[in-house]
């Protein structure tokens, strides 16, 4: 049983630990960056993490302004909305 809840965390763990470092390589600060990773993991498909976690490569955002700008740019309606929801509320702390 101890395995198997151990399988499963570990399933989320390298998306998001992926999905936070693309967030901070696009210059997000890491605590936004470590939040909103939280947060996204358990919203959006591996695919669609992927294509965030990746978007970085592009360059780094100066703003989350601009980076949200890059994320619209992906055309996916709910990648957008899930980033804009967590940038919004784990800037201002309301993230739980």
């Amino acid at each position: 049983m101890v395995l198997g809840a151990a399988a499963l965390l570990s399933g989320c763990a390298v998306p998001e630990a992926r999905l936070r470092s693309g967030l901070i390589r696009a210059g997000l600060p890491k605590p936004l960056s470590a939040c909103m990773a939280e947060r996204m993991v358990d919203r959006l498909s591996l695919k669609q993490l992927m294509r965030i976690a990746d978007l970085p490569y592009a360059g780094g955002a100066e703003s989350v302004d601009q980076f949200l700008h890059r994320v619209r740019a992906l055309g996916d309606a709910e990648i957008l909305g899930v980033t804009t929801s967590s940038a919004a509320l784990c800037a201002t702390g309301l993230a739980g």
